[in-house]
C-alpha cells in the first residue's frame, strides 16, 4: 500500500513568536486524512505552531515543509500560494460583517483566482450544503448564531477543497452543544480524507472524538495518550 502523502513535516524544527523560541527541536508530521489536537496551557506555543504552518511566523532552524513549500526557504511571492493549499479556521470567526454570507464566500473566492460566476455560485452552494447553511446564504454575520458564524468559517476553509485544515481554537467561544455540533462536522470532514490539525485548550474534546494528541510544555512539544 502506498504511503499517505505528508502535509506537514518538521523535523527538529524551532517554533518562534517574534523573535523568541517558544517550542524547540518539534518533531511533527501529518499526513492526508489525520486528525491531530495541539494542547497545552496559555503562551505554550500552540498557536504559533500554526502560524508557521501558514507562514505568518518564520521558522527558526530545522526542517519545516508544508504542503509541498519548504518554509526554510519560502519567498514571499509564494506565501499566498502556500495559504491557498490550506483551510483556516480561527477562533473569533474573522468574517467580513456587512456582506452576506453568501458575499463573504464569493470575496474568498473571487481573491484566489475563480473566475467563472457559475462555478462560483456552484462552489458556494457546495460548501453550504456540506456545512448545512444553505437557508443562511444570504444573511448576514450579525443575523447568526456563533455556531453558525463559525459554520460560515468551515464552510469557508473549505472553498479551494484544501488537503488540510488548520483550526486555532474554533470551539473556543462556543457553548458546549454548540461546540460538539461544529466537532461533529470537523470530524465528517475529515472522514472524507481532509486532514485536521485543531488547538484546543479543552481537553474533553480529544477524549470523546480520539486524534493523536500534540502536548506543548516546558518549550518542547511531543505526542501524548489522554
Amino acid at each position: 500500500m502506498e504511503d499517505k502523502k505528508k502535509l506537514i513535516f518538521f523535523e527538529n524544527a524551532n517554533i518562534k513568536n517574534g523573535e523568541s523560541t517558544v517550542i524547540f527541536d518539534l518533531n511533527l508530521s501529518v499526513a492526508e486524512g489525520d486528525f491531530v489536537y495541539i494542547v497545552g496551557k496559555v503562551g505554550s506555543g500552540k498557536t504559533s505552531i500554526i502560524r508557521t504552518v501558514i507562514a505568518e511566523n518564520e521558522l527558526g532552524k530545522g526542517t519545516g515543509i508544508v504542503c509541498g513549500y519548504d518554509l526554510a526557504k519560502i519567498k514571499s511571492k509564494d506565501i499566498p500560494y502556500l495559504r491557498r493549499s490550506i483551510g483556516v479556521v480561527f477562533q473569533d470567526f474573522q468574517l467580513l460583517m456587512d456582506r452576506t454570507v453568501e458575499e463573504n464566500l464569493e470575496f474568498v473566492l473571487k481573491a484566489t483566482g475563480w473566475k467563472s460566476t457559475l462555478e462560483i455560485s456552484r462552489r458556494i452552494n457546495e460548501v453550504l450544503e456540506a456545512v448545512g447553511l444553505t437557508s443562511k446564504a444570504h444573511k448576514e454575520p450579525p443575523q447568526l448564531s456563533g455556531g453558525e458564524q463559525q459554520r460560515v468559517a468551515i464552510a469557508r476553509a473549505l472553498l479551494n477543497k484544501p488537503a488540510l485544515i488548520v483550526a486555532d481554537e474554533p470551539t473556543g467561544n462556543l457553548d458546549a452543544e454548540t461546540a460538539d455540533s461544529i466537532m461533529k462536522l470537523l470530524r465528517d470532514i475529515n472522514a472524507e480524507g481532509t486532514a485536521v490539525v485543531m488547538v484546543t485548550h479543552n481537553r474533553d474534546i480529544p477524549a470523546r472524538y480520539p486524534g493523536r494528541i500534540l502536548e506543548c510544555k516546558d518549550e518542547s512539544a511531543s505526542f501524548i495518550e489522554l
